[in-house]
């Protein structure tokens, strides 16, 4: 799948930028999370966290289930379609990154590995990452 299918898939899902943020959101964290929780992860309202929620409730992409202690809280969680999607998503982008390295020479992936190593090591990129609802480790997205 190239990257122009990649896209077609998610606009044929018909999802807002914000909503494809929820999904990768949740794909990330592998659990069900309040609802508050995703708005405030993502920067966005309660009510707009609400609204797109509502929308990829309908569209099969996400469950929406009763806290078990606590019956005023609405947890959220990807349901099979919207882990598949998400899943998708990133194995695209993990082969398009397989694809690059496969092309550069080895002598200069052994240098690039090299220069790379002290900014992973510091853990700056996984951070950064993790605040915006990422998952760069080897196993991918969490729950996905």
């Amino acid at each position: 799948m190239n990257e122009g299918e990649l896209v077609d898939n998610l606009l044929d899902l018909d999802l807002t930028f914000s909503q494809v943020r929820i999904l990768f959101a949740l794909a990330h964290r592998g659990e069900p999370l309040p609802i508050n929780e995703v708005a405030e992860k993502l920067g966005l309202s309660m009510a707009a966290a609400g609204r797109n929620i509502d929308q990829l409730v309908k569209l099969g992409m996400v469950v929406r289930r009763e806290d078990e202690r606590d019956r005023r809280i609405k947890r959220v969680s990807l349901s099979a379609a919207g882990r598949a999607a998400a899943t998708r998503h990133i194995e695209h982008r993990r082969e398009q990154l397989r694809r690059f390295a496969s092309l550069i020479p080895e002598s200069d992936r052994s240098r690039l590995i090299e220069a790379l190593k002290p900014v992973l090591a510091a853990n700056a990129l996984r951070e950064l990452n993790q605040e915006k609802g990422y998952d760069i480790s080897e196993g991918g997205a969490r729950g996905a």
